[in-house]
C-alpha cells in the first residue's frame, strides 16, 4: 500500500482531518518508528505485530570451489 492510498483511506473514515494533518501524523508515527528501530528498540503494536532489527552475526564461511575460508562481515537485514 502506498502511503497516499493510507492517507486517502484514513481521510475517507475520519473527513474532519484533513489530508495534510493526515500526512503529518503518519509521518511522525513512521519516523518515530524507525528511530525507535536505529536505536535498537523493539516495536510492539498490539493487535498489529512486533518489528525488530535483525543483525547476523559474522562468521566464516566457505568457499565450495576452492575450499578456502572466508571472513563474512555482519550484514543487517
Amino acid at each position: 500500500m502506498l502511503k497516499s492510498t493510507l492517507i486517502e483511506n484514513i481521510n475517507k473514515k475520519f473527513p474532519r482531518l484533513s489530508s495534510s494533518d493526515i500526512e503529518i501524523i503518519s509521518n511522525i508515527f513512521f519516523n518515530t518508528i524507525i528511530k525507535s528501530l536505529k536505536d535498537g528498540n523493539n516495536i510492539e503494536i498490539r493487535g498489529f505485530g512486533t518489528i525488530s532489527k535483525k543483525i547476523n552475526k559474522a562468521k566464516y564461511v566457505r568457499n565450495p570451489k576452492t575450499n578456502e575460508k572466508i571472513y563474512k562481515n555482519n550484514k543487517r537485514c
